[in-house]
């Protein structure tokens, strides 16, 4: 897989982490500890985009 289709596919993971979260935060009782862990993914995936971004 090439740079930008890393790029591309991790864009993808990070909006389907994004949908995840409001989903999460529209629960009538939202679970601290998923949206922990989303949160955590997500962040986790901005930073290997940016660092591909500033490699390539």
């Amino acid at each position: 897989m090439n740079v930008d289709a890393r790029v591309e596919s991790l864009k993808q993971i990070h909006h389907d982490l994004e949908e995840a979260i409001k989903e999460e935060n529209q629960r009538p009782m939202p679970d601290s500890a998923v949206l922990s862990d989303l949160k955590r993914q997500k962040l986790r995936i901005k930073d290997e985009i940016a660092q591909l971004d500033a490699e390539h």
